[in-house]
This record gives structure tokens, sequence and C-alpha cells, in this order.
């Protein structure tokens, strides 16, 4: 009998462990997959653990963090805003805007960034609790606004930003990075507000039953009010911290970031459905999005890849939610006295397991033997152009010739992403960095920081307008804007009405084949250009840009622009009008483009050879690795490809 009751204690105990596990696991779900992630990419890549990249990953988690505490305290309302990243585009715009152009002092100019982030704020509130909108709607309105604005106060382009805010950007007693500082001052203010204050406990009330919030007599309108003024002046400081790191307020900013938001918020244990949330659950959430980039990066995977696994953690993170309301475990909430205690053993325990996976990982990799083979980055703007395609493919195909481990890596058009990838080569040692820009100025921050640690830095297509580059390996742009207005001028015969589709703002591509358009028509005064207008060197752009200027300037008989996907977009706005009536001339050479040059509905290119680019690029960066002594700059010629001869670009 004791033997028995010996047994059924045992079995209890162990069956109650396994519960307490279960729970533990299923509260702390999100610190739980952070731990996993530390100890998985610890253990693949001996560079990840380092005091440099895990100060890098606080660096790149900082802004999504900062946004995310805003989103958080709509979430935890049951609400939504799509509209963070562009209020936090929109404030930065307006402090460099009034700043640098306009003089106001810098004090005053970050009042405005920050009332312009609350007054944005406000107008979805205000739309929301009186407009009775979903808030869906009303922050999707807000997102688009927010967004034009910018481009309207900025023109379409970068402006520089106030270097008494840019040291936001830097870096205390020359390791601490300022925007991890104000990462965690925000943290700390956001978890104060849900825990400590009246507005936090009606958030909770409100998510948790809205009506049997307001009959316990809640001004729920007016809080809501307060809700979204709050989130927009977290998105403002976003805004702020992310320009400093640029060095440049870009409109285009941000875009994209109120989706990492409220992913940080939901895999942090938030759910959309309101009434739970807290601000250290949506730093953890944020820090996991950041070393998984960081580490997939570091890894050299795909960055197309790392679009699914992040996609995937995402959908997996909101699976724990359901499992956990189902399995009735709850997060603490904040303020929450009971729970205190519990959560403080929970990230001591934490904490420790941490430091024994250091000092694990660090004898692992600890006795691991270099390799001689020479590593280079390769960091494009997008891989979403089949230019940008043919640059990779020429690198890699000339980087396998020579024996040099590449590891390339996507921006997708986003000056920050671009910026967080190159503090990741860093990381990673590699012996040269390849460098496409996304935006010319933004850039110049990564090439300082790259000159500080002695890798050379090759900047390959577009041009860096701050910081020390070995080479520029470049087609001549200005050279081939010349040609472009030139074999125009010669198809109409020296008179006509023409549109210049222009590329993206920022770049050093899109500014010189400008400076060479306006070069070359200004040979021929019979041509007149009718509208300029940016299309972002984007195919679909083109087509909708060139379809708004039909509507104004039906009778325009010529297209020249700033790459062939936009000049493939205009092609399809023009229809049978293309090759016939209104010649259409591209630039790049791109596949695509010979073709339409060869069927007749694409006048002509100006072909760059970016497969060309590409080798070139490896072959100078494996010069500058080795000490030697190169070109400041490689001026690849540029070539006009007719119907005549699109044979032999084939």
């Amino acid at each position: 009998m004791a033997t028995d009751t010996l047994e059924k204690n045992a079995a209890g105990s162990s069956r109650t462990s396994a519960a307490a596990i279960r729970r533990l696991l299923l509260d702390n779900g999100a610190l739980t997959a952070l731990i996993v992630l530390v100890i998985a990419l610890s253990a693949l890549s001996g560079d990840f653990l380092t005091t440099d990249n895990l100060l890098n990953i606080g660096v790149q988690a900082a802004v999504t963090a900062i946004l995310a505490f805003g989103v958080t305290f709509v979430i935890v309302s049951a609400g939504i805003d799509l509209s963070v990243g562009s209020v936090a585009a929109l404030s930065a715009t307006v402090l460099a805007w009034s700043a640098t152009n306009h003089g106001v002092p810098v004090v005053l100019a970050v009042v405005l960034a920050v009332a312009t982030g609350v007054v944005a704020g406000l107008v979805n509130g205000f739309l929301i609790a009186y407009g009775k909108l979903p808030p869906f709607i009303a922050t999707l309105a807000m997102l688009s606004v927010g967004r034009g604005l910018a481009l309207v106060l900025s023109d379409g382009s970068p402006i520089p930003f106030p270097d008494s805010v840019s040291h936001l950007g830097d870096t205390l007693g020359g390791w601490l990075p300022v925007p991890v500082l104000v990462m965690i001052v925000m943290g700390l203010i956001a978890a104060v507000i849900l825990g400590r204050t009246y507005i936090g406990r009606s958030m909770y009330a409100i998510g948790g039953n809205e009506e049997a919030a307001r009959l316990s007599g809640l001004r729920v309108k007016k809080q809501k009010l307060v809700i979204y003024a709050l989130s927009g002046l977290f998105a403002a400081a976003a805004g702020i911290v992310l320009a400093s790191r640029l060095s440049s307020a870009q409109p285009q900013a941000a875009d994209g970031y109120e989706l990492d938001a409220i992913a940080a918020v939901v895999i942090g244990g938030a759910s959309l459905a309101g009434g739970t949330g807290k601000a250290s659950g949506t730093l953890i959430g944020a820090l996991i999005l950041a070393v998984l980039r960081n580490g997939l990066n570091l890894l050299n995977v795909s960055a197309f890849w790392q679009q699914v696994v992040i996609g995937v953690v995402i959908a997996l993170a909101v699976l724990l939610d359901t499992l956990r309301r189902k399995a009735g475990a709850t997060p603490a909430a904040a303020g929450a006295g009971g729970g205190k205690g519990k959560q403080a053993l929970t990230y001591g325990l934490a904490a420790v397991v941490t430091v024994a996976i250091v000092g694990a990982t660090s004898f692992l990799h600890g006795g691991s033997s270099g390799s001689d083979q020479r590593k280079v980055g390769l960091s494009l703007s997008t891989l979403n152009n089949p230019f940008f395609v043919q640059i990779r493919a020429g690198a890699q195909a000339e980087a396998r010739k020579l024996g040099v481990d590449l590891r390339v890596t996507d921006a997708q058009n986003d000056a920050s992403q671009q910026a967080n990838q190159m503090q990741n080569f860093a990381s990673a040692g590699l012996d040269a960095v390849i460098l496409n820009p996304v935006d010319s100025e933004a850039a110049g921050n990564s090439v300082k920081a790259a000159n500080d640690d002695g890798t050379p830095v090759v900047a390959v297509d577009r041009g860096v307008n701050k910081g020390k580059v070995a080479t520029l390996v470049a087609s001549d742009n200005v050279a081939g804007g010349v040609l472009s207005a030139r074999t125009m001028a010669e198809k109409l015969g020296g008179k006509g009405r023409i549109v210049i589709l222009q590329g993206q703002a920022g770049t050093s591509a899109a500014r010189e084949r400008a400076a060479g358009f306006a070069k070359g028509l200004k040979e021929f005064p019979g041509i007149k250009v009718v509208a300029q207008q940016p299309a972002d060197f984007d195919r679909t752009k083109g087509l909708d840009v060139m379809s708004n200027l039909l509507q104004s300037h039906p009778d325009v008989q010529g297209v020249i622009a700033a790459n062939d996907e936009m000049a493939l977009g205009a092609i399809k706005a023009l229809g049978a009008k293309a090759g016939k009536s209104v010649p259409v001339i591209g630039f790049d050479g791109e596949a695509d483009g010979i073709k339409a040059v060869a069927a007749g509905t694409m006048y002509a290119s100006v072909a760059q050879q970016p497969r060309e680019l590409g080798e070139i690029a490896v072959r100078n960066a494996l010069k500058a690795a080795q000490g030697e002594k190169i070109a400041g700059a490689v001026k690849v010629p540029v070539k006009v490809v007719t119907e005549k001869n699109a044979a032999d670009f084939g």
C-alpha cells in the first residue's frame, strides 16, 4: 500500500511538474522563442554572439520596438493602427524641413515633429471615436495622408537632418548606441503607462469589453483620443531615431514598418482581440524580429527566404496565442502585483540560461580555425528589378571564378534596412563590401562606419555622398542621359512634345540621368518637355504615372524613361501608340527592354551591361581587400540599342 501511494504521489508530482512547465512556456512563449533562437543562431554562427553584434541587434530593433510600444496601447484596447510608419516618416520630415530648409531652431523643430505625431494620432482617434469609422479604415486613410504629406514637404527627396539631432544615431562612449537607450526609455514609459496609470487601466478595460467599460463610467471616446495620440507620439519618436541613423529625413522611410510593429506586439503575447499585452512582451517581440533578420543575414540566407521565415514566425505567434487562451493561460496583467515576483523570477532564469549559452557557444566557436577564403558582402537596393538581378548574377559568377565567398542581401528599397544589413556585414567580419545604395545620402553613415572598421567599400551603379568608397563602378549615367535625349530628338526631327519619367529621388543614378537628359535637350530647343514625374524605377509605377499624364497630355509625341522598367510600364499605358506614333526610350539594356526594342514597341534603350558591373565590382572589391591600389572610379561605357542592333545584345 505504501509503495502504491508513493508511486501515485510520484506520478501526480510528475504530472504537476509537466503542467507547470507547460503553463510557464505558454505564459512566456515569446521569451522561450527568443532563447531558442539565440541558442540556435549561436550554434550555427560564431559571429552571432559577440558584443558588437548584440549591440547591432539592439540598434536594429530600436525603431520597430518604439513604434510597437505605441501600437501596444492601441491593440490592448482592441484597436489597430496602420499609420505609424507613415506618421514616423512625416514627423521626421517636418523636423528636417523646418530646421534645415527654414532655419527653425532645432528644439522648436523637434517639438513640431512630436506635435505632428500627436495630431495625426488625435485625428485617428477622432475618426474612430466620434466618426464611428472602423480603426482599420481610419488609420489606413492616415497612412496615405501621412506619406503624401511627407512627399509634398520634401518634394520627394531626402532632407539632411540637423547635426545636433543626428547624434541620436551615434554611440555613447564609443560603444553604447543611443537608439538602444531611447528604446529602453520609451519602453519604461510604455510600461508605466500600462501598469501604473488610469489611462493604462482604461486600455485593458476597453479592450476587454468596451460596452462594459462605458457602463462602468469610463469616457471611452475621450480615452480613445488619448490612446491614438500616444501611438502617434511614439511613432514620432521612432521617426526621429530612424532619421538620425540615416542622417536624413527620407519621405519613403518606415514604409511597411507598421506591419513589423503589429507583428512585434502579437509575437510578444498581446491578443488582437484586445485586453492583454505588456511592454516587456512587445520588446521581446521586436527583438525576435531583429534577431531573425540579423542571424539569417549572418548565415547568408536568401532575402526571399527570410521573408518566408518571418511570416511563419508571425503565424506561429498567433497560433500560440490561440493555444494559450484555450489552455486558460493568460499573460500577467501589467501592474498586477501578484505576478511580479514570478515574472521577475522568469526573466532572471532566462538571463541565467542566456549567460550559460554565451559561455558554451564561446567555447564551441573559440577553437574553430579561420578560412583563407575571402568574404565579400553585396548589398543591393532591391532584387525586385531585373537590372539588379543581373548585377547579382554577374557578381556571383565572378565570385565563383575567383574563389570568393559572396554574401548577397536585398534592402527592398529601404535605406534603414540597408543600414542594418551593413551593420550585419561588419559583425560577420567581411573583407570588403559592395554597396548599391538605396539612397546616396543615407548610405553615408554606413560607409563611414565601415571606414572606421577598416573595411573597404566598393559602390556599384550609384555613388555615396558621404563616406569614402574605394571605387565607384558605374555606367556613365550623364553620358547615357545625353545619348537618350539626342536619340529622341533625332527620331522626332528636332521638334516635339515629350514626357520624362524620372528615377527614384535621392539616388545618384536618377540625378545623373536627369542631368544628362537636360544637357542633351539643350541642344534641341524645338523639343518641349511637357511633364516630368518620378516613377521610382518601377514598371507598375511607370504604367500608372504614364496613364495619368496621358489624361492631361494626350498629344505627347515621345517618352524618355530613366530605366527600362518604367519605359515598359509607359508602353503598356500607351497601348497601340507605343513604337508607332510615340517612340519610347529606356535606359539599362535589361533583357525585357531589349526584347521590346527588337519587337519595335520600344524605340531604343541605353544599355548599361549590368552583369559587367557586377563582375567588375567583385574584382575591385577583392583587390581592395588585398590592399591593392585601384582607380577611384570605373566607368562602364553605355551603348544605344535599337531595332537594328538589338540582336547583338541578346
